[in-house]
């Protein structure tokens, strides 16, 4: 196996000679200038005031040298002390206004004072110069901790991530190419352009001023200007980042595909279990009834012929509830549900049906408002809510209630409506379980469905921005609370 390149390689502790020489350009002149100007000053101003003490004036030289190498570094600082020494020689050392040296201690004054300012320039310059990649690292880390945020903060895309990496950097355009791949997924020759930010992005490496590869795979194209050492290190950074963005998102799309595909394959094999009991009973019963009345040799009643073609009716009208329960629930599945939303006032979608019968009660006022909803899913959504109710309370009156102004999740307001039945309701362990396609209260198939109404009210409420709870009834049994946001100014 390879060895991978480092995202930050590794500084030596020990700075060379070259980095103490030079902070910037800028500092350099003016330490440079400094060197000069201030060797020669402080003599001056020491020789004006009257002062030939030599120890004051090798002090003030040291001093100079001192303030040259914290300006512009050691090779301006050892020139501000050689001509402080040779200052020293002209203005404080006898004879004075002459370089030649009248005693042999002398010599040894100025050697000593050379060594020393030279000795103390180095330090200096090496405590400036570490001040220096000290506040150079704390700015990469400032803006790698500010990019950071930002990024956790946004929805994850990648030209929202070099859009931010490019203002950072200062640079005009970034780019992020990959290596094409052929349809195998082996790597094959040229680049693919993922995305880019800033004006003009490169889309080729000889278009690019600049470039890093935070792996194999990828690339990043800067275009501006040339990138120095601390840009390379902190593009090389945010290149991993963006790296461990992608797969991280990669691998969110595999676990939701795995997801849909599991999911998928649990509707199946589900369906393929209903087909095997709950479809092939109702068309049992049909066949059997054809059959029956298309005996010749066989008279029946009146009675008897209309009670076999009631048998027809109500296995159709069953396998009909079935078939679309099913269907609806492969739409919900693959996410191809679209609602069109519209106001739709609550009593406009009650099963007319049960109403009609007396089996469900209305008691939603006639101004209650509209909410947002597509009428043709919130009506299969009801009259799935209504004869699951029916179904699992015979022989009491199921309620239909509504009311307005409840609070949504977002905290926009709702409104609500209440299926309320008064049957053996379902354990509090299961209310949740009860919503699950191919799921019936207690298992119990002598009640007949497939266990979809419920799934498939919930989906379609859901993709109209809703949700459906259940929860228990005061005194027994079970209520569905339906809740949708309400339509802006509209009442029915």
């Amino acid at each position: 196996m390879s060895q991978r390149t480092p995202f930050f390689p590794a500084r030596e502790h020990r700075l060379r000679l070259a980095e103490l020489g030079i902070l910037d350009r800028r500092r350099l002149w003016a330490g440079f200038a400094l060197a000069v100007v201030l060797p020669a000053g402080v003599e001056l101003v020491a020789a004006a005031a009257g002062s030939r003490d030599v120890s004051l004036a090798m002090l003030l030289a040291l001093a100079a040298a001192v303030v040259v190498a914290l300006v512009g570094g050691l090779w301006p600082a050892i020139l501000a002390a050689v001509l402080g020494m040779l200052a020293l020689n002209w203005f404080s050392t006898d004879p004075v206004g002459s370089f030649v040296v009248a005693r042999g201690e002398s010599v040894v004054e100025l050697v000593v004072f050379l060594a020393v300012a030279c000795s103390v320039a180095l330090a200096v310059g090496a405590s400036a110069r570490r001040y220096e990649q000290a506040r150079q690292a704390a700015a990469e880390a400032d803006a790698m901790s500010e990019l950071a945020v930002g990024i956790l903060g946004s929805a994850g895309d990648t030209g929202e991530f070099l859009e931010r990496v490019r203002a950072t950097l200062g640079l005009r355009a970034v780019t992020l190419v990959a290596r094409r791949t052929d349809d195998a997924g082996q790597v094959a020759s040229g680049w693919d352009v993922l995305a880019s930010a800033g004006e003009a992005p490169p889309v080729s490496h000889a278009a690019a001023d600049d470039s890093v590869a935070p792996d194999g795979y990828y690339t990043l194209l800067v275009g501006g200007h040339a990138l120095d050492a601390g840009e390379r290190r902190m593009l090389q950074a945010f290149g991993a980042y963006l790296v461990a963005m992608r797969q991280r998102d990669q691998l969110a799309r595999s676990r939701a595909d795995n997801r849909r595909l599991e999911e998928g394959n649990s509707i199946r094999t589900a369906i393929l279990q209903a087909v095997s009991h709950d479809l092939r009973t109702p068309l049992a019963g049909i066949k059997l009834s054809v059959s029956s009345l298309r005996q010749p040799t066989v008279e029946f009643t009146r009675e008897e012929e209309a009670e076999l073609l009631g048998t027809i009716e109500d296995y159709t009208d069953r396998l009909t509830g079935l078939v679309s329960n099913l269907l609806d629930m492969s739409r919900i599945t693959a996410d191809t549900v679209r609602p069109l939303l519209r106001p739709v006032a609550w009593r406009d979608v009650l099963p007319a049906a049960a109403l009609a019968a007396g089996d469900a009660v209305d008691l939603i006022p006639a101004n209650e408002p509209r909410v947002a909803a597509d009428p043709v899913l919130l009506e299969r959504v009801v009259a799935n809510l209504v004869e699951n109710a029916l179904r699992y309370a015979p022989g009491a009156a199921v309620e239909v209630r509504a009311r307005s102004g409840v609070p949504g999740p977002d905290g926009r307001p709702c409104g609500e409506l209440r299926v309320i039945d008064h049957g053996g309701g379902v354990p509090p362990e299961d209310l949740l379980a009860i919503f699950r396609p191919f799921q019936r209260s207690g298992d119990a198939s002598a009640r007949g469905g497939v266990g979809l109404g419920l799934a498939v009210a919930k989906g379609f409420a859901e993709a109209m921005g809703g949700r459906i709870e259940a929860e228990a009834t005061t005194g027994g049994g079970l209520t569905m609370v339906v809740s949708l946001p309400l339509w802006e100014g509209g009442r029915a």
